[in-house]
């Protein structure tokens, strides 16, 4: 993978209370020189469709988001995709796979952003670098069959990307911002807005309402040029649990009483439950747990579960970035290893069908 683009230097280092600007491709440029086929075009929007027909209770498939808590080595992220892949054909009858391509992360306080930032993993910040391998890298992962999933944290960046994704996540700390809200509104697919930090769903209710509605905002065009944007309101949205401060909220009682909170609001009630974080009490290795309690509460009936997310990677654990990165770990959260990410998701496959018959 090669990053061809380059960001432009508009001016020379400038006094210690001054920023530096690079100029960035536009999100226009990069597309005309990473294009999509009209094959992988028609591939997204048959994905999307997919997503949305699940939310609309359409298709009784479950959906589950899963992959890296972030990608930080496009070699072992693509090794993973294609383990996913074929997953994803055995068990299509009864789930729909989307491969998290996580290339953004948010930050408490300071460290590593993510590759659309910081593709060289040495805080030279090639963020030019970053969107061309970022795309590259998604383009790669369709080609393989895979639907696409992302967190759209900065909107600057969402242009880059939005032609290769079937979902998107706001997270935990965005969902209440505007400008999200706003961005999420004109996307053409559908969005899961996560429960506050704090795991109330107060602030993911509103956004959905907020999402819903047309708007005009300040942004950014195709072109790189500032911009009113108009958009149509997204309908395609819904809640992703992912516990909070004062613990998880994926168990009945939990689940039951969001479903009545989003009833009393005329929000639909489509929920899906991230199994990690708060949820699983940061330990990756808790997701299975996490997992199949929600998959029993769907067995026995709440429909109001449409689906899960999971932070896989090839292997268990985290690791801290340093010269000497262990293969196929993740740097960030700690994930959930193949091989039991594999067992986890054939064995509910097992279980859905055996419901069925």
């Amino acid at each position: 993978m090669n990053s061809s683009v380059s960001a432009l230097p508009l001016s020379t280092l400038s006094p210690a209370n001054e920023a530096l600007t690079l100029r960035l491709p536009s999100s226009l440029q990069l597309k005309q020189q990473l294009p999509l086929t009209n094959t992988l075009t028609r591939q997204v929007a048959a994905q999307r469709q997919a997503v949305r027909a699940i939310l609309n209770g359409e298709d009784s498939r479950l959906l589950v988001i899963v992959g890296p808590c972030s990608i930080h080595d496009p070699r072992s992220a693509l090794e993973y995709a294609t383990h996913l892949a074929r997953l994803a054909i055995e068990v299509s009858d009864e789930m729909l796979l989307v491969m998290r391509a996580y290339v953004e992360k948010p930050r408490t306080t300071v460290g590593w952003k993510g590759l659309a930032y910081d593709p060289h993993l040495d805080g030279s910040d090639d963020m030019a670098g970053g969107l061309t391998l970022s795309r590259e890298l998604m383009r790669d992962m369709l080609q393989l069959g895979l639907p696409i999933a992302t967190e759209l944290l900065q909107p600057m960046a969402a242009g880059y990307f939005d032609d290769l994704l079937s979902w998107v996540a706001i997270g935990a700390r965005t969902t209440e911002s505007q400008i999200h809200r706003e961005m999420a509104s004109g996307l053409g697919m559908p969005v899961g807005f996560k429960n506050g930090t704090d795991g109330g769903v107060t602030v993911a209710s509103d956004a959905m309402r907020s999402a819903a509605h047309p708007h005009r905002h300040f942004g950014v065009d195709s072109q790189g040029h500032p911009a009113i944007i108009q958009t149509p309101g997204n309908a395609d949205t819904h809640l992703v649990l992912r516990g909070g401060h004062g613990g998880p909220n994926y168990d009945r009682q939990s689940v039951a009483r969001v479903h009545s909170d989003l009833t009393r609001l005329k929000i639909p009630a489509r929920i899906m439950v991230d199994c990690s974080h708060a949820n699983s009490g940061k330990d990756p290795l808790r997701q299975p747990a996490v997992f199949n309690d929600v998959l029993e509460q769907r067995l026995q009936g709440d429909r109001s579960l449409i689906g899960m997310m999971l932070e896989s990677h090839l292997f268990d654990g985290c690791q801290a970035l340093s010269p000497s990165l262990r293969y196929g770990v993740s740097v960030t959260d700690g994930c959930l290893g193949w091989d039991g990410t594999e067992d986890l998701l054939r064995q509910a496959a097992i279980r859905l069908r055996a419901q069925r018959d």
